[in-house]
């Protein structure tokens, strides 16, 4: 691990009461999303995990996640289909940018590795550039689900206001695909190399007056092995200062995705112009891929 980052399991009464305090800094405004310390004791002590990140003994991020099943109502003993859920990771907002949720996760898959568990999943909004970079593009994890409104109305801060959807992703953490996106063992394709290769774009955007990108009204059928789909590099910013366009965005994005998902097309990738102030960002989906686990 990277840096001065140390990350531990936590265990005590008083570790979760800080993960508590952390809670309130990630997701203000809204104490109903703050997990309570006695729940986060019961998981850590009962074949989940607390992951803690500290720099300097101060706590700077954290992860929660436990044992779970695939599927709503498995047709196969639990045993089966057994996986880890990733419930929340939050990273301190003055110490954002450096790693931190990196670390984490990899902490995480370490974990459940120990516990002989192949499958982790969890939801993030596909709107989210800097999520989807980690997420996807780091940590190699796939996603072929897309949820409306999955957590209802939120009142936190960073989300309300605009419909709850996410992506629900699979982190297969033995492939092939994850242990080369975090040895970093082959270069990357960027976004000039799909552009130079003329991948479909299965939506239009156009520049607004107020400097932000506006979805167009068309959207393509995939046609291809290869598609990408564009999104806003700053849809948070978009969210506080123009909510009719970030209401825009999701409805929008909420077709294409569920278009693409509906043809057998998956999230594979995820990229970003490189050297530009506002860049331009892209998922990148394969047609059928099979050989994600």
């Amino acid at each position: 691990m990277g840096g001065d980052v140390i990350v531990r399991a936590l265990r005590s009464h008083d570790e979760m009461l800080a993960v508590e305090d952390l809670s309130r800094l990630v997701w203000p405004s809204s104490e109903t999303d703050i997990v309570p310390d006695h729940l986060c004791l019961a998981i850590a002590h009962n074949g989940g995990l607390v992951l803690g990140a500290f720099e300097s003994d101060e706590l700077v991020g954290f992860l929660l996640g436990f044992l779970a099943t695939d599927g709503e109502s498995p047709p196969e003993l639990a045993m089966t289909s057994l996986k880890h859920w990733s419930h929340q990771l939050g990273v301190h907002p003055d110490h954002r940018n450096k790693g931190i949720g990196l670390n984490l996760k990899i902490a995480q898959r370490e974990f459940v590795l120990g516990q002989g568990v192949r499958l982790v999943t969890w939801t993030y909004d596909p709107l989210l550039s800097v999520n989807a970079h980690l997420n996807i593009r780091r940590l190699g994890a796939v996603c072929q689900t897309y949820v409306r409104d999955a957590y209802g109305t939120m009142r936190d801060a960073l989300n309300i206001g605009v419909s709850s959807d996410r992506f629900q992703i699979d982190w297969w953490v033995t492939s092939h695909r994850v242990e080369v996106r975090l040895a970093l063992s082959r270069e990357p394709l960027e976004l000039s190399d799909y552009m130079s290769a003329e991948i479909q774009t299965l939506n239009s955007v156009t520049d607004s007056s107020n400097g932000f990108i506006t979805p167009g009204e068309s959207i393509e059928q995939p046609g291809s092995s290869l598609a990408m789909v564009e999104i806003p590099s700053n849809f948070r910013q978009i969210r506080s200062e123009d909510l009719s366009l970030a209401t825009q965005w999701r409805e929008h994005t909420r077709k294409v995705f569920e278009m693409a998902f509906d043809a057998s097309y998956i999230v594979t990738d995820f990229v970003i112009e490189k050297g530009k102030e506002n860049p331009r960002s892209f998922y990148v989906l394969s047609y059928g891929e099979a050989t994600l686990g």
